[in-house]
């Protein structure tokens, strides 16, 4: 492809018109040439082996279901094809798709100024580092926003190295925090790790749930002279299935951490913000990290917004020289609005309450679908509205995920677990939703019993 600036313009004007045109004035053709043109530049411009992967193509009709519009838990192709959502972005839509209050606050903000000097003091900022303060468990106090939760991930490994000088860090099989090279070296799946090795040294990965598996994983690197700086560990892992720890499990980090003297460190980006029924996933056993890490659903699925926080005494080793960690576009106001209002709405809606007893639901009626569907459905994991139905092979499990989707459930598999499908929709979905989804899904069920 060479440069041709003009057709720059023309392409780049064709959406723009397509955005400013109110969708009932958009033409069936100006939709069809949408959706056209989204499947021509995946595959020339962004990386075609999506579109082998991506349901709203392989099963597509004439035209490739190309997103364009959503609310609450209903998301709408640009050719008007409505699906009730349960995927929620990976966790990223726990207030609902475009919640007004989220949107009203980013749009006021957007009037005033969308992003900062760099120079003068910027209050938005200033004022969610200290709403998260206040909302953390015991006396996590400072933090530093980014726009991502693998950015987030980074850089509590870097303030865990720079604050104990030690280059170690132990994480869990399976867990998933990121891919960046750095937060790469934590995820513990081979298939992403591999095509970028080397990654960082003195990682050691032990099994999730087993706290014993760390503290002799530190007994050994204290005997050998191996320098390790953190634990590192999602409250509930999310990308490998929603699977929940034994309840002794992070009380028992604690106590490990304390007692070798390293720091342990959160990785909330997932279960963060209410979504499996507390505020924070560490909240239902009572555990307060050293280090803390948010995303996703922190920028109330608005605006991008991550997020690392640690105790004061650590953060200390930052403030001789704040420039040590930086970022442009981090923690921008619009990001900031959007998270000041998504943090009010989680309160004021109880979206934590909502995750907590829908979830139960939820969980009771799949209980009774894997009873109705002998062969089918192997287990339920989790908590709140971090769902992991757990198949009883992959095939069953791509079966069932093509069958929601024909039937306009928009879901998927987890990226560290092939046989898991998550339920992880808005925390503000209906009852009625629910009980729809549900009834899509029995009649699945039914279709490969057959």
């Amino acid at each position: 492809m060479h440069r041709d600036i003009s057709k720059a313009r023309a392409e780049a004007r064709f959406m723009l018109e397509a955005i400013h045109t109110p969708d009932d004035q958009l033409t069936l053709e100006q939709r069809q040439d949408i959706a056209r043109k989204t499947v021509e530049n995946f595959r020339d411009n962004i990386n075609k082996g999506f579109l082998s992967y991506r349901k709203s193509v392989t099963q597509a009709e004439d035209f490739a279901y190309t997103e364009w519009q959503g609310q609450g838990s209903v998301m709408r192709d640009v050719l008007g094809r409505e699906f009730i959502d349960i995927l929620g972005g990976f966790g990223l839509y726990s207030p609902g798709i475009r919640h007004p209050k989220i949107v009203a606050a980013v749009k006021a903000q957007l009037d005033r100024s969308p992003q900062y000097s760099q120079e003068m003091l910027d209050p938005l900022r200033a004022q969610l580092a200290r709403v998260i303060a206040l909302l953390t468990p015991g006396d996590i106090q400072n933090g530093f926003f980014a726009n991502s939760g693998t950015e987030a991930v980074d850089g509590a490994m870097k303030l865990a190295k720079m604050y104990t000088g030690k280059a170690g860090f132990i994480s869990t099989l399976k867990g998933f925090h990121g891919k960046s090279l750095g937060a790469l070296s934590l995820l513990g799946k081979a298939v992403y790790r591999e095509p970028a090795m080397p990654l960082l040294e003195s990682v050691i990965h032990v099994e999730f749930g087993d706290a014993e598996q760390v503290e002799r994983a530190l007994s050994i690197a204290r005997a050998v002279g191996q320098g390790v700086a953190a634990v590192v560990a999602e409250p509930i892992q999310g990308e490998a299935g929603a699977v929940v720890p034994p309840d002794d499990y992070w009380p028992r980090l604690r106590e490990i951490c304390d007692h070798y003297g390293v720091l342990l460190i959160a990785d909330e980006v997932q279960t963060g913000f209410g979504r499996t029924g507390t505020i924070f996933g560490v909240d239902h056993w009572d555990v307060t990290p050293d280090i803390m890490c948010f995303g996703k659903a922190l920028g109330g699925g608005v605006v991008a917004m991550s997020a690392f926080f640690a105790k004061a005494r650590i953060w200390e080793c930052l403030t001789p020289n704040p420039f040590m960690h930086t970022t442009t576009t981090g923690g921008n106001p619009l990001a900031c609005a959007a998270a000041l209002a998504h943090i009010e709405v989680m309160l004021d809606e109880d979206t934590p309450g909502q995750a907590r007893d829908k979830g139960a639901y939820v969980m009771g009626k799949l209980s009774e679908l894997k009873g109705l569907y002998p062969g089918i459905l192997e287990s339920i994991t989790g908590k709140g509205l971090l769902i992991g139905m757990n198949f009883v092979d992959d095939e069953i499990g791509y079966k069932v995920a093509a069958g929601l989707f024909a039937r306009r459930v928009l879901t998927a598999g987890t990226l560290t677990n092939a046989k898991v499908i998550r339920f992880e929709p808005a925390l503000t979905i209906s009852y009625e939703q629910i009980d729809e989804v549900l009834n899509r899904l029995e009649d699945t069920f039914k279709s490969i019993a057959v």
